[in-house]
């Protein structure tokens, strides 16, 4: 089947052209190219229709999950009638294997899956292997990490068709050897139940039951049920079952592995004692030794990926199978926003063989484990023959594949340009800055403003509340539900004002903000740098009165190529303006829809006052638009209560509790860990587990001997 591109828009501006030349590329075998597209071009809809063009499987990479999920929601509209699938990691809490030998610390996995996740990894595998071309998967940074072998993943589907000559309680032992287990009770996601002669599977990967039924030994009926209802939808002649975890290998593989692992244990535990580590020995061969046991009782065991190299079949030291290996030969990889992700697939290797190092010299694990890991960056380029990165400021590293051509999108469809660039002192820059954003607020537009730290961009909030301006502050601090709620209240214009660090992670396309104010824009560093730099400028490019005030004593490098590119696009898109008799439209963008779905009031409301009855920070941006109207030791009560420091661990009481307490307050730590973890509140989870931490190191501590 071909790619169906629907869209209620035609290519316009520069994409025609870069349409055109990308997809030529791809066609002609080039194998690296560049889209240079600036902010609010249609990045997006271009690589919609590269793909469409050329009709081959493709690989979407982007360097966080969110960002994902966005570009996820915006090819299943592109592509209805397609195969369009979303790969992350599946880990909603995780806190790696570790071994700090300073302090003699062994530190166990933990680790909570996210059901829904996982159902569509393990859909977009079976996809892939179905043998449909007409796929897209968009995919976070996970898609390099080990998976189970695509051969065995697909010799282990099931098929079946009506009249197929097969016993009912072989085709439980199939069911079985593809990772599915029998539950009578609930018909949960990966499982069967019997009654009689019928069967009924709920698939793994989709959500849909199979229902199977048996006359003798001949399959009478496939019946596709409806989950909730659990009443047949439609009769199916034929049905493909794939297996319900993507870790699936053969008995026969299975018994070789275990007769490996046992041979490479003796060797290990052999040099250790040779070396006088006779703790080290001891502890590989009981660790180990159990491991082996659960395989051969249970099937799996905990940390069962470190043995991955043995179930593959593969020889040491070679990498693992991943996502990559299930596409077909001729995929398509486009990496997005190039210049974040090309380094985080580069440095991924290096982290995890530094956690791995400790624990196989330590006898926690054996050297297999090492083979357990991501790949490395000449790995992954050797697996995507064919990619396009795609970037309004891309690195180096890019252009010198694609060997300094380019394929620029800096005309948008809406006519907008980019915005000019003033450098001002920054003697005065405060002062200059209130009367700027006091001209925003007259008109109704409002104002994004950077600083280099946290602590600045909270003084500077408080002093413009005091100045009865609302503004709120965004950093790396604020809770996800909060910045949800800042981003729409700014929109809304109850905040005038956004005051943060690293205003590029919240991937912010405001279309009300027309002024972007950069302080201290002259101290060079990653904050301040010619693609942060020009980063921050596309914030006000999606206004018609787009200005940026980069606030400097000295034009910096950085600077200077900032303000000289965004001065050749202007030129370039007033040009293309002239001559198409375009007038500069502004954008126009449904609220509540920044991270792709709606925001309700009442659950933030409710979610923060959860936070704050558990020690949480709460929500930070409401007491510093309000200061103004507090007395200032009120306002200084409100931020200790509301400090990140905050929380039950940091309470100067805790010291003072009781061991049951502490134990009391443990495992309710655990359990709000739990609960944002299931919300998919990553950054509530991991500030949760922390907290929980420092509870736990107090508990560890032996009990003071009383006198």
């Amino acid at each position: 089947m071909d790619f169906k591109l629907h869209s209620d828009y035609k290519p316009t501006g520069d994409q025609p052209n870069a349409i055109r030349e990308l997809s030529d590329g791809v066609n002609n075998g080039t194998p690296y190219q560049v889209l240079l597209g600036v902010t609010g071009s249609g990045k997006t809809f271009t690589m919609a229709n590269v793909i469409a063009t050329v009709n081959r499987p493709t690989l979407v990479l982007s360097h966080n999950k969110t960002l994902a999920a966005q570009l996820y929601s915006e090819f299943k509209t592109f592509f209805p009638e397609n195969s369009v699938h979303y790969f992350v990691s599946y880990y909603d809490y995780y806190q790696p294997e570790a071994y700090i030998p300073s302090s003699d610390k062994y530190i166990e996995k933990d680790l909570m899956i996210n059901d829904e996740i996982d159902r569509l990894r393990l859909a977009t595998t079976t996809a892939l292997l179905s043998g449909r071309r007409d796929i897209v998967v968009v995919s976070s940074v996970s898609c390099l990490y080990g998976m189970g072998n695509p051969d065995d993943f697909g010799q282990n589907m099931i098929h079946i068709a009506c009249g197929m000559n097969i016993g009912r309680d072989e085709f439980l032992r199939t069911l079985v050897a593809a990772l599915y287990s029998r539950n009578e009770i609930t018909p949960e996601r990966g499982t069967f139940r019997v009654k009689g002669d019928t069967v009924d599977v709920s698939l793994a990967y989709e959500e849909i039951m199979v229902r199977v039924i048996f006359w003798g030994n001949e399959i009478e009926t496939i019946q596709v049920l409806d989950t909730i209802s659990q009443l047949p939808q439609e009769n199916v002649e034929e049905f493909n079952i794939y297996p319900a975890n993507i870790f699936v290998t053969s008995k026969t593989r299975m018994a070789q592995a275990l007769a490996q692992i046992e041979l490479d244990l003796g060797t290990e535990v052999g040099m250790f004692n040779k070396e006088g580590r006779l703790a080290e020995a001891k502890r590989l061969q009981e660790r180990v030794t159990y491991d082996i046991e659960m395989i051969r009782e249970m099937g799996y065991c905990s940390g069962i990926e470190n043995y991955s190299r043995y179930f593959d079949g593969r020889s040491p030291g070679t990498r693992p199978f991943c996502l990559l290996d299930y596409f077909p030969k001729d995929f398509l990889t486009i990496i997005d926003e190039s210049h974040v992700t090309i380094p985080q697939i580069r440095a991924m290797y290096g982290g995890d063989q530094s956690r791995k190092a400790n624990l196989i010299n330590y006898g926690f694990r054996l050297q297999a484990a090492a083979d357990n890991r991501p790949l490395r960056f000449e790995e992954f380029e050797a697996l995507t023959h064919q990619t396009i990165y795609v970037s309004a400021t891309p690195d180096d590293y890019e252009l010198n594949k694609a060997e300094g051509v380019v394929t620029e999108q800096i005309i948008r469809p809406t006519g907008l340009l980019d915005p000019v660039i003033s450098v001002r002192p920054s003697k005065g820059q405060i002062d200059d800055l209130i009367e700027e954003i006091q001209k925003r607020i007259e008109i109704g537009e409002r104002t994004l403003v950077s600083t280099l730290t946290k602590r600045m961009a909270e003084e500077l909030a408080a002093y413009l509340a005091k100045l009865d301006i609302n503004c709120a502050y965004m950093h790396s601090d604020v809770e996800t539900m909060d910045r949800i709620k800042i981003l729409d209240d700014l929109r809304a214009g109850a905040i005038d004002v956004l005051i943060g660090v690293n205003l590029l992670r919240e991937g912010l396309d405001l279309p009300e903000v027309s002024l972007m104010a950069i302080i201290d824009a002259d101290k060079e560093g990653f904050l301040r740098s010619h693609r942060s730099l020009t980063q921050m400028a596309g914030r006000a490019a999606r206004n018609l009165n787009g200005l940026v005030i980069m606030y400097a004593d000295k034009i910096t490098d950085s600077m200077k190529r900032t303000i000289d590119e965004t001065e050749r696009r202007r030129t370039a898109q007033l040009k293309y303006n002239e001559e198409h008799g375009i007038t500069p439209q502004a954008i126009i963008k449904a609220r509540n829809l920044i991270i792709g779905k709606e925001v309700d009031e009442a659950d933030i409301d409710n979610e923060n006052r959860q936070n704050r009855n558990r020690g949480g920070k709460g929500k930070k941006y409401e007491y510093t638009r309000s200061k103004q109207q507090l007395p200032d030791e009120i306002f200084r009560q409100c931020e200790a209560e509301f400090s990140p420091s905050s929380g039950l661990a940091a309470d100067p009481v805790v010291k003072y509790m009781s061991r049951d307490d502490l134990q009391s307050a443990a495992d309710r730590l655990r359990a709000d860990m739990v609960a944002a973890a299931k919300r998919m509140d990553f950054i509530e989870a991991a500030q949760l587990r922390d907290q929980l931490l420092e509870i736990e190191a107090r508990l560890e501590k032996p009990k003071p001997t009383e006198k």
